[in-house]
């Protein structure tokens, strides 16, 4: 069962880059069982226009997202503030917390992604990563000082990554193939609905009690306790549709011929010789980064080393000192407030014409950030590095999922998303360590002029990896 959003219409043909998997699935639970081939849907060579209707396994998921990054993101608003100012620690210990903050879900993003295809247990998966991130938040009322922050800091990304792949396998499979980017430009609308309350609800805590942090962070573990809740109790256990069993290997083993039943001594050699050809499972989940794909992990990854965390946009933002550090968490929300406008639309431009270009094109907006962010001393300057910010994300986030999924192949969705989140986490652990130490060295406004540079110069390298091949 879909619900349907009136007003919204798919296109009549797709352009090769946006075809989706082979059949869609339904939207269906464990008690649900269902053929090993879901039913086609009227896809765009069908010459029918598929009207856009989003499943109820993606609301509830986008609600789940939205409660926790109310927990999540009133936490992030706060950290470098509460980093630079109440612990008095550097640019350099700030920028490590940032890498920590983008990259260390890297250590487990495509093992989870490979176990939840593996098992067909996609949820079962998001909500070990969902829980690990809460019980952080309760960690973070007892812990102080350094070390003990970035233990936390670590262990939520680390819950991060559990849950992100198996989560967005889920939206992938239950999601129509023709408005895959818009089903998950929805889903992102309702997680930045969350990520939009979580700053807002910070600033006001921060207004009615001055250094109030702790209160912050009890508030924190408040949704993400809620949020554990309702995916436990309203997300289905969705399963993923194979042409094969979950264990079996993706090159089927022809029949053995009557003559091989009939002699012992040929039947195992010929069945040693499928097995060997088949390969092992491990050789099997690398074969899923081969070809499309791999070009677009090469393309994120040379972008990501050049994608720095908000926080750094924002301080810089406040290095120019015409912001009371009392607004600091706004910011946020102004990015968040233009994500949560543009999601959906961008993700409907980007089923509608090319996924790849929306992604690789959206960059642009993001090295726009920077400089708006070097020239921050006017107010016109603030609006345009959160404007071009918000437009980045929209232009990236679900898109880089949704074609991930695209391009993986039947049964290795969750592993495709995840290799992609896991290139994109590591590559940007690297650019916040490193940006931190450039920040020292030369300065907030010459450090952001030179990564907007560096970003336009190998726009064309991604291009050509990802849109022109």
């Amino acid at each position: 069962m879909y619900i349907s959003l009136a007003g919204f219409r798919g296109p009549d043909h797709a352009s090769p880059d946006q075809a989706g998997p082979d059949h869609a699935s339904p939207d269906r639970a464990d008690s649900a069982p269902g053929p090993d081939h879901a039913t086609p849907q009227p896809g765009p060579r069908s010459g029918r226009t598929v009207a856009f209707r989003v499943a109820p396994t993606v609301v509830a998921l986008g609600m789940v997202s939205l409660l926790t990054d109310v927990s999540s993101e009133s936490v992030a608003a706060v950290l470098p503030l509460y980093v630079t100012g109440a612990l008095g620690l550097s640019m350099v210990a700030y920028g490590f917390l940032e890498g920590l903050h983008q990259g260390v879900s890297a250590v487990v993003r495509i093992a989870a992604g490979y176990a939840a295809d593996r098992t067909d247990r996609p949820k079962a998966i998001a909500v070990a990563g969902y829980g690990l991130s809460m019980l952080t938040r309760a960690g973070l009322l007892i812990v102080q000082g350094f070390v003990g922050i970035a233990v936390l800091v670590g262990i939520d990304r680390v819950g991060k990554g559990i849950r992100t792949a198996p989560r967005d396998a889920m939206i992938q499979e239950v999601s129509q193939p023709e408005h895959l980017a818009r089903s998950f430009g929805v889903h992102r609308m309702l997680d930045t609905i969350g990520a939009t309350i979580g700053p807002l609800l910070a600033f006001v805590v921060l207004l009615l009690v001055p250094e109030g942090y702790r209160v912050v962070f009890a508030v924190s573990l408040a949704a993400a306790l809620i949020g554990v809740a309702a995916l436990i109790l309203f997300v289905p256990n969705v399963r993923f549709s194979r042409a094969t069993t979950p264990t079996s290997t993706t090159t089927p083993v022809a029949p053995v011929p009557e003559a091989a039943e009939t002699s012992p001594a040929v039947r195992p050699r010929t069945l040693r010789s499928r097995a060997s050809r088949s390969g092992s499972p491990r050789r099997q989940r690398w074969r899923t980064l081969d070809g499309p794909l791999k070009r677009l992990l090469v393309a994120a990854g040379v972008l990501g080393l050049l994608t720095v965390g908000d926080g750094f946009i924002y301080l810089a933002i406040m290095s120019h000192g015409h912001l009371d550090p009392l607004w600091f968490p706004l910011l946020f929300v102004g990015t968040n407030g233009v994500f949560l406008l543009l999601a959906i639309p961008v993700g409907r431009i980007a089923d509608r014409t090319s996924r790849a270009a929306v992604l690789i094109g959206g960059h642009l907006f993001l090295a726009g950030a920077y400089l708006a962010a070097a020239m921050g001393g006017s107010w016109i300057a603030l609006g345009l590095a959160l404007l071009m910010l918000g437009i980045f994300y929209a232009a990236t986030d679900g898109v880089l999922a949704a074609l991930a999924g695209q391009l993986s192949p039947q049964g290795r969705t969750a592993t495709g998303i995840g290799a992609a989140q896991t290139v994109v986490a590591v590559t940007r652990l690297v650019a916040s360590t490193g940006f931190g130490a450039l920040w020292v060295l030369f300065g907030a406004v010459p450090t952001m002029v030179g990564a907007a540079v560096v970003l336009v110069l190998v726009l064309p390298l991604a291009w050509w990896l990802v849109v022109r091949r």
